[in-house]
């Protein structure tokens, strides 16, 4: 035993492994190192929050009020959930332009379905069924063509559910509507990764083309009311129980704990690096303790007339963002699938030979927005109750990206995280709520959101940069 114990050490000192513990100020000076360093993560978008936070809360009186706080919420969410998404698109350094009229498409099929009782091929006309149902059929042999089988099952559960004509009901219409997503994903990623098209010239196609197929679904001027059924008006514009919201905040906050410390005494017990324990335990009590206080203050009645009507629990937006976070969050930190989209991000020539299916990353990172574009447009549209012509085009899109790139994702790619997508919806969700409380017109609106975008793209060039030159 005694003689191993000096070859265990040399091996430990040659691997360069730091099993020394680390105070809380040293844990501080590393970090401000690695911000010198270029390593700026979501922290300039955290800082704009809560700037625009404080410039709101003087300008406006209503700003900081619980119902508009929750309209907030309800707001942002759609724009949120189909950048987070995009995260893993740019995470390859490539673009999808087409996902807010992808995410137009699923929610025209979804409207479509519930208006029509079910009949889309009544809906859609013979020659236009007939042609969408190829496309799907195309989609399915795409995704078996390069091995993604959740992406060849799902579309096949749209193929299905529009050959049986199934009567309406909410919630085959949502999924009816992430499937068709799936399909989506699955074109445009064909295209991209086996074909070899920039997936520029591919996503600026389709942008135009889906665009197209709503107008067609819909008519020109027409608009799909889904504000009849409770259940998809519900979505985005409903809540929890009082009871409910507090199962959320234990299952939610509870686990964040659990994951967090397990995964640091973890590291403790393996000799490994880890941050102090009291900088870790602070974190963790934080985030319970603003959870705690966020849903408190939600199961408070936050009606404008309070004696007549009474509005409680936390908006179903907001479990509907943390199960994405949580699994995008997961999927890219804990499985080797997530790996391989971080070094196919950053070296894709390095990546390839080390054996990684570049082609099935690529076009899987497309299938995935896609996806998750068509939970978006659920909420969206669920937020508005209806779906008109102009669904997913617009502004969608830029937004989606903007506040994937504000949060702190890279266009470049390589570097970024699903949370960076929530952080930077939050700030564009801001800036929009908070210039709209004040009667901004929109014209402003967008030069300020504009301004903001070109302000993070600029931070992202410059840490890079920064990054380059000291090695970080």
């Amino acid at each position: 035993m005694t003689a191993q114990t000096p070859t265990k050490n040399a091996a430990i000192a040659d691997f360069g492994i730091d099993t020394t513990s680390r105070t809380p100020a040293q844990a501080l000076r590393d970090y401000l190192d690695r911000v010198r360093g270029g390593e700026l993560g979501s922290l300039p978008a955290l800082l704009g929050l809560l700037l625009l936070v404080i410039v709101f809360t003087v300008a406006s009186s209503t700003f900081l009020t619980l119902n508009n706080l929750a309209n907030l919420l309800a707001q942002g969410a759609g724009t949120t959930i189909i950048a987070m998404g995009l995260v893993f698109v740019l995470l390859l350094g490539e673009i999808d332009l087409s996902a807010g009229t992808a995410s137009g498409v699923t929610a025209a099929v979804m409207a479509l379905h519930f208006v029509k009782n079910g009949n889309l091929l009544g809906g859609m006309g013979n020659t236009v069924f007939l042609v969408f149902v190829g496309l799907l059929v195309l989609a399915v042999a795409a995704a078996l063509w390069v091995r993604i089988w959740a992406g060849a099952a799902m579309a096949a559960v749209a193929i299905v559910l529009l050959a049986l004509g199934v009567p309406p009901d909410p919630w085959l219409e949502m999924l009816l509507a992430i499937c068709v997503g799936t399909a989506i994903g699955c074109l445009t990623g064909v295209l991209i990764s086996k074909v070899g098209i920039p997936s520029f010239v591919v996503t600026l196609a389709l942008f135009l083309a889906w665009n197209g197929v709503v107008l067609q679904l819909i008519g020109n001027g027409g608009t799909l009311s889904i504000s009849q059924s409770p259940v998809l008006f519900a979505v985005a514009n409903g809540n929890l129980s009082v009871a409910g919201s507090w199962v959320l905040f234990v299952v939610a906050a509870g686990g964040y704990a659990a994951v967090v410390l397990s995964r640091h005494f973890g590291r403790v017990r393996k000799g490994l690096v880890a941050l102090p324990t009291v900088l870790v335990g602070s974190k963790v009590a934080a985030v319970v303790v603003a959870s705690a206080v966020a849903t408190y203050l939600f199961t408070v009645n936050r009606s404008p007339n309070p004696d007549r009507i009474t509005i409680t629990g936390v908006p179903y937006v907001v479990p509907i963002i943390l199960v994405l976070l949580v699994v995008g969050t997961f999927v890219l930190d804990r499985t080797r699938y997530g790996r391989h989209v971080y070094a196919v991000g950053g070296n894709t020539e390095a990546a390839r030979r080390a054996g990684v299916n570049v082609p099935k990353i690529r076009m899987s990172v497309f299938v995935i927005a896609s996806s998750v574009a068509a939970i978006g447009s659920i909420v969206y549209s669920s937020k508005v109750g209806s779906v008109d012509p102009n669904a997913g085009a617009g502004n969608v899109l830029l937004f989606a990206v903007g506040a994937a790139v504000i949060g702190g994702t890279s266009l470049f790619g390589g570097k970024g995280r699903v949370i960076n997508a929530v952080i930077g919806g939050a700030v564009l969700a801001t800036v929009q709520n908070g210039l709209g409380l004040l009667s901004v017109g929109p014209a402003v609106i967008n030069i300020v959101t504009g301004l903001v975008l070109l302000l993070a793209a600029s931070v992202d060039a410059l840490s890079r940069r920064r990054a380059k030159a000291t090695g970080h």
